[in-house]
């Protein structure tokens, strides 16, 4: 199960609090904070549109882009030994081992 709701072109990460008995919604991938909460789906939809509103409108009035611009790059720590294994089937596959790692990650979460 995913836990990731669209709201208006835009994907948020969905968490229930046990604490406040409701459910969280975090917009990811954003130049600033916008969340929401509610006891229901139907709520936690209502209430992302109305935070998501109120954030977009706040990034116009600044002239802030509301998506954050993402490099393209990472750095991944792995140990020696993994680093040569993944070397060795990356290689094997005729990739670099960019190549090799991207296609894994990309297969890993499926398409959009």
């Amino acid at each position: 199960m995913m836990n990731i709701m669209e709201i208006n072109g835009y994907q948020a990460v969905i968490k229930y609090d046990p604490e406040i008995e409701m459910f969280r919604g975090e917009f990811i991938g954003l130049n600033g904070g916008a969340d929401f909460y509610a006891s229901d789906i139907d709520g936690l939809r209502r209430e992302g549109e109305t935070s998501l509103k109120v954030f977009l409108e706040m990034c116009k009035e600044d002239g802030v882009e509301p998506r954050k611009a993402f490099s393209g790059k990472f750095n991944l720590r792995v140990s020696p030994e993994l680093h040569a294994r993944l070397v060795t089937r990356a290689t094997a596959e005729g990739k670099s081992l960019n190549k090799w790692v991207a296609d894994l990650l990309d297969e890993s979460i499926g398409a959009d």
